[in-house]
């Protein structure tokens, strides 16, 4: 029961990890601070995770990466969004 616990914690603070990051974007309309890099290394690991999630049938890794991917997903639309919007090109 406590390791029920403990990972259901720990998935919930990594599914929501990201919101600061998306709200500062949004409300500073920037990017400049963000590694893509860093974005697409942690995206491919987070997909990672849900596959292995889903072999192993278990529902916290599943829920836990699939939040994960979507929160990142959504801050790497805002790099492009913002990041070309202002004259920027990835890479950094």
């Amino acid at each position: 029961m406590i390791w029920t616990i403990i990972g259901a914690l720990a998935a919930t603070l990594t599914m929501f990890s990201f919101i600061p990051q998306i709200h500062k974007s949004l409300s500073t309309k920037s990017v400049k601070d963000v590694s893509a890099l860093t974005l697409f290394q942690l995206s491919l690991g987070v997909l990672l995770w849900l596959i292995y999630g889903i072999a192993r049938r278990d529902a916290i890794i599943i829920v836990a990466n699939a939040v994960t991917f979507v929160t990142l997903a959504i801050l790497i639309f805002l790099y492009f969004k913002f990041g070309l919007s202002n004259g920027r090109r990835g890479g950094n």
